[in-house]
């Protein structure tokens, strides 16, 4: 089983996709891993693509030893360099940090087997724009509701997809910043380059 999941709607890939394509896909492990480290102005971040029947599709971004960081079977093998997903990427990346980009345009790899509220989660996170904040009892209302809080919790705490899906916009419900895998003083600094809290000057 093969599927493919995206804000349209299910769609089963074939051949004649576009190999970088931009919907999140829902994806089998995959045949082979890749991945590079990618200065940022917060500290390194390393970026990791798979390649599945569907084609290649970014599994994670992590800051370098952070939280729940992966072994090496999910990083699979150092980049040389050429690898075409991963260098547009971190190219987003790059051009995300220096304000010129509030969107990525890249498609994620969802688990093939969904932990709990993991996958749709991750998805709702992707809807909380730039510069704009939600809360982990907003989220889960809008899921199906408040009693789902701490199950949301724990899936924004394992995005592994750090600053590509916008986990550090989840506040407590007094509007505190709370756990990021990234670390606290990562998620401040990210809140004020992006306006949500007051930016300290020569942030980056």
């Amino acid at each position: 089983m093969n599927p493919t999941e995206s804000g349209q709607g299910a769609v089963r890939p074939s051949a004649d996709d576009d190999p970088l394509r931009t919907d999140s896909v829902h994806l089998p492990a995959p045949v082979e891993s890749r991945h590079r480290l990618v200065p940022t102005p917060l500290g390194d971040m390393v970026l990791a693509v798979g390649d599945f029947d569907g084609g290649p599709a970014v599994t994670g971004a992590w800051f370098a030893g952070q939280k729940h960081f992966p072994d090496a079977v999910v990083l699979g093998t150092a980049d040389d360099g050429q690898d075409p997903l991963l260098s547009r990427a971190a190219e987003q990346l790059k051009e995300w940090f220096a304000g010129e980009r509030r969107d990525f345009d890249l498609p994620l790899a969802l688990d093939s087997k969904p932990q709990g509220l993991r996958p749709p989660v991750w998805q709702a996170l992707r809807d909380v724009a730039f510069g704009q904040t939600t809360t982990y009892g907003e989220l889960a209302l809008q899921l199906g509701g408040a009693g789902l809080a701490q199950a949301v919790g724990q899936a924004v705490g394992r995005n592994p997809w750090s600053v590509i899906v916008p986990c550090h916009r989840v506040l407590g419900a007094d509007g505190g910043l709370t756990g990021y895998a990234g670390g606290l003083e990562r998620k401040r600094s990210l809140l004020e380059f992006e306006g949500s809290l007051p930016r300290t000057p020569g942030l980056f």
